[in-house]
């Protein structure tokens, strides 16, 4: 189904063709960053994706919180720690990342943590074909361990960082996309900042 041709939805097409260009074929990881407020930029990605025609997963971050227990074990959380503590990066990689990437009938799980709750959720095996794209959003996806993972990923610059992240990760630099998401009908690409 062909999405209406709204600014918004003519600059994630863009986008799509970006990603599409830098990885036409095989599964597909696209990370969308940005402090807060991504989940919506990466639903609508995603739809763009499923109008081209891909097999299109979504997932999140948030939903693979470490337990409120272990992020809180050394005291209350703070800005360094909710950087360094808060997600389980070893569980994402294990029934998410990994396993996409794997293709053929390996199952993989989108979420594995319900923080509100603070308590594991069931698995929910998904498969894909071979030429899925899966979309991710969230914060931190650009830092140094993490940044391989993805084909292409997208950082809404105009969400703000934590200090800590924008100095140990520099997300700006390493984005393959950047984009000024302030006004949602009609986001922005933003060139890449002159290196210093």
């Amino acid at each position: 189904m062909m999405l209406p041709p709204t600014p918004r939805v003519l600059a994630l097409r863009e986008i799509v063709g970006d990603v599409r260009a830098l990885a036409p074929r095989g599964r597909v990881i696209v990370a969308v960053d940005g402090g807060g407020g991504t989940a919506a930029f990466a639903d609508d990605l995603a739809e763009v994706f499923r109008e081209a025609g891909s097999d299109t997963h979504r997932a999140s971050v948030g939903d693979f919180h470490r337990p409120r227990a272990d992020r809180t074990l050394l005291g209350p959380e703070t800005p360094t720690g909710f950087y360094r503590d808060s997600f389980d990066y070893g569980t994402l990689r294990r029934v998410l990342i990994d396993p996409f990437r794997m293709a053929g009938s390996t199952g993989f799980q989108t979420a594995a943590f319900d923080e509100a709750r603070d308590v594991p959720v069931e698995s929910r095996w998904e498969t894909a074909g071979p030429d899925a794209v899966l979309v991710i959003d969230g914060e931190f996806l650009l830092r140094p361990e993490l940044r391989r993972e993805w084909n292409a990923s997208v950082l809404l610059v105009n969400a703000p960082e934590r200090a800590i992240y924008e100095e140990e990760a520099r997300p700006r630099e390493v984005a393959t996309i950047l984009v000024d998401d302030s006004d949602p009908v009609a986001p922005v690409r933003v060139a890449r900042p002159e290196s210093a």
